[in-house]
């Protein structure tokens, strides 16, 4: 009998990798979504794809209990570190309070029946770091300065609350940049790639307009981190914080090289200071020896990535 898997945010980018992932693998996929999210994926016609706010327990409540599902991932959220600024009171609501009611819904269902919960915990509950101070490693005190940082640490020890006093089996991954298809231009990356598909298309002149360039971070293809985060469930300790990354950094400038090669445009790069974001580190990179003990092997290359992400807006646009 395969087992049921309850995805939260299921219509964004990683939800919708891990739902192609138990797919494939048998798993009977259940998501959840917020009414607005149809807009980003037809996945909301999908009959095992719930419409539910997870800031609204009871409802909330009702569905899993219905469901039953053996594990829980965890997705749904403000998810955009940016962003947090212009949305503060969202990004603590969305997060920590819907954390806390997946939690407590959790922890009935796990009354009756064995249970895993993972979390969507985040690279940027680290906070102020200065390039001496990585690769970051899990045991590092987190100093977190933006609202979504704050946000994600209150996620990460809620987890760690119901793991210690309740004994529910919360599995804490500290992701890292995910980079992928199916995904807003809200990010470094996919601002790249959209506006270079646009120029490619001849939609818009050959300008690309970029804020900070000198950056450095460690992405992870969001397949792999799917994989890593899969094999946090099956082989990891619940309660446990755990870097899901490659371990290694590209600058920013390179990252927009290649992508500029990939699309085959000979684009203007205009720096705008409305692009720069106030308190950006110079260096994120996170130590992956736990995830790699466990077994996690880095299957797809930033040249892959970037590819599948440039034709993906190609196809968008």
């Amino acid at each position: 009998m395969s087992q049921n898997v309850l995805i939260t945010g299921i219509t964004g980018m990683i939800g919708q990798h891990f739902a192609a992932s138990f797919r494939k693998d048998g798993y009977q996929v259940w998501g959840i979504a917020r009414f607005s999210a149809s807009s980003r994926n037809e996945a909301i016609q999908d009959p095992s794809v719930i419409r539910c706010d997870i800031l609204e327990r009871d409802a909330l409540m009702k569905h899993i209990m219905k469901i039953e599902p053996d594990i829980i991932i965890h997705m749904a959220a403000q998810a955009f570190n940016g962003a947090s600024w212009d949305y503060e009171y969202t990004t603590h609501m969305t997060n920590y309070q819907g954390t806390l009611n997946v939690l407590y819904c959790a922890r009935e269902l796990a009354r009756r029946k064995d249970l895993k919960v993972l979390l969507a915990c985040s690279s940027a509950e680290y906070g102020d770091i200065r390039p001496e101070d990585c690769p970051l490693i899990e045991n590092r005190m987190l100093k977190p300065h933006t609202p979504y940082g704050v946000s994600k640490a209150g996620v990460e020890m809620l987890g760690y609350q119901y793991f210690a006093n309740y004994g529910l089996k919360v599995f804490l991954p500290r992701m890292f940049i995910h980079v992928g298809t199916g995904h807003p231009p809200a990010t470094a990356i996919q601002n790249f790639a959209r506006q270079l598909a646009l120029i490619k298309a001849g939609k818009i002149p050959p300008e690309i307009h970029v804020g900070n360039l000198e950056s450095a971070r460690d992405f992870i293809d969001v397949r792999d981190g799917v994989a890593a985060m899969r094999l946090l469930l099956e082989k990891g300790n619940p309660g446990e914080p755990i870097n899901i990354c490659t371990g290694k950094a590209y600058k920013i400038s390179d990252i927009l090289r290649m992508l500029v090669e990939i699309s085959g445009t000979d684009a203007k790069v205009i720096i705008d200071q409305q692009l720069m974001r106030a308190g950006d580190e110079p260096l994120l990179l996170g130590d992956n020896s736990k995830i790699t003990a466990l077994g996690f092997k880095q299957r797809y290359q930033m040249e892959d990535t970037l590819r599948d992400v440039f034709e993906d807006w190609l196809g968008r646009i």
